[in-house]
């Protein structure tokens, strides 16, 4: 084992500790306060510069090395989910609806390690190392938040890695993939308008909900027949909402979905092909559609350079047979933010 990986193994109870206490008190998106108290202290004991308020909630730590070199940046996420838990471990969640379900006290945990080990080794590090503690990552949010309030800059970072839990992925080992690993995120609305009346006379009415089922059949068309068969999109509509009473024709129904893409030029393509679908779909049922695209986030692409260095280091630490190719995720991450102004993975 490397020497950093025998001083990881001496601090394992420390951060097994650290992470079942944030695990037990996991907060929602901008409000991880107590998190954010938690990890500037441990920072501070380390010796490292803090920065706390960062985006509201974000803390950032600033490890000057021994000479002048390059900057490297180290992110983890802290937020929890509105989930209710039911493990029955003894480091549970202590707040009623809240979880670290998506695994965010680990990444917290793992850079808080990172942070105290480089610390260690402050003497031999040529530039300087940037702990990025964000907020929101479930709101997709965060990332967007602290780029606001510079977090790339004073030092600017030349590098930026992160981490994402996958428990397809077995302990022990890590996943590293260069170039496209995790989906863009966007948010669709869609609006189907028609004119209500009793159900017993649908001729006299334009039904909204009959449009509406074709809207939401013909929509799969799109990544069947309009994207490329080597390319990825999912289209998944996930609310419906319309009519008020069994014997009424509904005039408007409502629906609300995700798209997911892998490639900038096929995310472009996406709000016409929908577009396209929904306004000829209703047009031929003699009702309106109406389409909102959100851009939420965009595809998480791992620099490939980025990507081997990470693969490297981790070769070094855990051996080859445990370094891994993860296939690539249809979730979202918005570590894709920071990526589109510097390098990472």
């Amino acid at each position: 084992m490397s020497d950093i990986g025998k001083k990881a193994v001496g601090i394992a109870g420390t951060l097994s500790n650290i992470r079942r206490d944030i695990h037990k008190h996991p907060e929602l998106s901008f409000q991880e306060h107590r998190t954010a108290g938690v990890i500037a202290g441990i920072l501070e004991k380390a010796g490292i510069e803090v920065r706390r308020g960062v985006a509201g909630t974000g803390v950032v730590g600033i490890l000057r090395g021994a000479a002048p070199g390059k900057c490297v940046a180290l992110r983890g996420d802290m937020d929890a989910l509105p989930i209710e838990e039911k493990t029955g471990a003894e480091y549970a969640s202590v707040h009623q609806g809240v979880m670290h379900a998506c695994g965010h006290d680990v990444h917290t945990t793992c850079v808080l390690g990172a942070a105290i080990l480089l610390a260690s080794l402050r003497e031999s590090i040529p530039g300087t190392v940037k702990f990025i503690f964000q907020p929101a990552e479930e709101k997709n949010m965060g990332a967007k938040e602290m780029l606001k309030e510079h977090v790339l800059s004073d030092p600017d970072v030349d590098a930026i890695f992160g981490l994402h839990a996958a428990p397809s992925i077995p302990a022990g080992k890590v996943g590293i993939k260069a170039g496209p690993l995790m989906a863009a995120v966007d948010t669709i609305r869609i609006s189907v308008l028609g004119e209500g009346g009793h159900g017993a006379v649908p001729d006299r009415a334009r039904d909204a909900i009959v449009a509406a089922a074709s809207v939401i059949q013909n929509l799969q068309t799109v990544v069947s027949r309009k994207i490329s068969p080597f390319d990825q999109a999912v289209v998944s509509i996930g609310t419906l909402h319309g009519g008020q009473a069994n014997n009424i024709i509904a005039d408007k129904v409502e629906m609300g979905g995700t798209v997911r893409t892998y490639s900038s030029e096929t995310r472009r393509k996406m709000p016409e092909l929908l577009k396209n679908i929904i306004t000829h779909t209703c047009s031929a049922l003699d009702t309106e559609g109406e389409l909102e695209y959100f851009f939420d986030l965009p595809p998480l692409v791992n620099d490939p350079e980025c990507a081997e260095i990470g693969r490297n280091a981790a070769i070094a630490v855990l051996g080859a047979e445990n370094v891994v190719e993860p296939s690539s995720s249809g979730g979202g991450e918005d570590f894709a933010v920071f990526l589109e102004h510097v390098p990472g993975a």
